[in-house]
């Protein structure tokens, strides 16, 4: 199966070459550091330290709080982040900056790893979330390398994906030191899947271990005071493509009743910028783009939020979170983001990458669900409008599952020090 699965790698090649020359036609970063996705990052790392790997957007700001606290506790050792995709790239230049060294993960090709392996000589791997490359995880098995997969979640439909290869996903899972899991349902497939009790730990999501960091807290004063906003402010975050379009009837329906109401438009990924202004732009809003620097002036209806790693400064200057990635069958985005906020959060049907935190959520009554149309949309963010008390209500309950929930990454930072010890 292994040998298979190399051989099939190694062919298709070609086609992710023509897949990555095709996505660059909207994002140009596509077609540049092609090297590293075959592991020759020679002097664009620090050897001898830590890997995370974090695949995107997501899970790249999920693994920041980690991060952080990696580098107070060790603060001689190295650390690489590594990720798949320009806009996870993009994140972790933004957020961490010359503190890490930053590198794509290769593609899992027996000879770029070993070369990239070789290279960066990890004491530790820790990848978040739930990717499982056979050939990284067997070469750092090899090389006696410690691999924690962190924040580990396993939907039942991925479990029983991952059954069909039999003892293939058993092997690969005892080559894993620890798979730190979100919760019980998900260690329990886990084990199911042959993973050995002794490498499962129930750590909770450290996606509930958020906190602005001063930077944060400052760009949200100063823009607060640069921007004097004396009006409700509505903010559409991580939206995908369909989204958009019902996100701006809604709004038109809500300015028949809130005429001042500003609507702060977050596309995820900027490869979409240029669509959504475009959008904007045919239904004749009064619009203005975030990456311009303007200041909104009474007559603005829109800002577009068309930077990268300002989500967290925007969503505090927001009264009402509609998340993004839920009005279609995406799967969600982290509705912990404007939690941290006390603001309410408005998500649509299509939450499952998320389900666990937003079912907590909903059982809360911390979040709003609504279904993918513009008029029911529009009715649930009217009715917090006209009703600022249980507006704020919901937005304290949100805030309170956050802190409630808090501790994961804690737990999580006790299993990567019995490895470094």
């Amino acid at each position: 199966m292994q040998i298979l699965y190399n051989v099939l790698l190694y062919i298709i090649q070609p086609l992710i070459w023509i897949k990555l020359l095709w996505r660059s036609r909207k994002a140009p970063a596509y077609r540049k550091r092609w090297l590293e996705r075959y592991g020759f990052c020679k002097h664009k790392v620090k050897p001898n330290g830590i890997l995370v790997h974090a695949v995107s957007v997501g899970e790249t700001i999920a693994a920041i709080p980690l991060v952080k606290a990696l580098q107070q506790r060790y603060p001689d050792l190295p650390i690489t982040v590594t990720t798949m995709t320009p806009t996870g790239s993009e994140q972790v230049k933004s957020l961490l900056k010359d503190s890490v060294s930053h590198v794509y993960l290769p593609y899992d090709l027996p000879c770029a790893l070993h070369r990239f392996l070789k290279i960066v000589s990890p004491k530790l791997v820790i990848i978040m979330e739930t990717e499982l490359w056979p050939n990284l995880i067997s070469q750092c098995y090899k090389r006696h390398i410690p691999v924690i997969i962190a924040n580990a979640r396993l939907s039942e439909r991925s479990a029983k994906r991952y059954a069909k290869l039999g003892k293939t996903i058993s092997h690969l899972l005892a080559k894993i030191s620890t798979v730190a899991v979100q919760n019980h349902q998900d260690g329990e497939r886990f084990i199911s899947l042959g993973l050995p009790k002794e490498h499962l730990s129930i750590t909770g999501s450290i996606k509930f271990d958020i906190n602005l960091t001063n930077q944060q807290q400052q760009q949200i004063i100063a823009l607060k005071q640069q921007w004097q906003l004396n009006r409700p402010v509505l903010i559409a975050a991580s939206t995908h493509t369909g989204e958009d379009e019902i996100i701006l009837s809604a709004f038109k329906l809500l300015l028949q009743k809130h005429a001042n109401l500003l609507l702060i438009l977050v596309p995820r990924h900027p490869e979409r910028f240029n669509t959504v202004e475009k959008l904007i732009n045919n239904e004749g809003f009064n619009y203005i783009k975030r990456s311009n620097q303007q200041i909104p002036t009474p007559q603005t209806q829109i800002i577009l939020g068309d930077t990268m790693g300002e989500l967290m400064v925007l969503y505090g200057i927001a009264d009402i979170a509609v998340v993004g990635g839920s009005f279609v069958k995406h799967g969600g985005h982290n509705p912990l983001e404007p939690a941290l906020h006390h603001i309410p959060i408005i998500s649509g049907e299509h939450y499952f990458n998320f389900n666990v935190i937003c079912e907590q959520l909903i059982a809360d009554n911390a979040m709003i669900i609504s279904d993918s149309s513009a008029n029911k949309l529009a009715l649930f963010v009217d009715n917090l409008l006209t009703n600022p008390t249980h507006c704020k209500q919901i937005g304290e309950k949100a805030h309170y599952v956050l802190k409630q929930n808090q501790g994961a990454l804690a737990k999580l930072l006790a299993i990567i020090n019995h490895y470094l010890c």
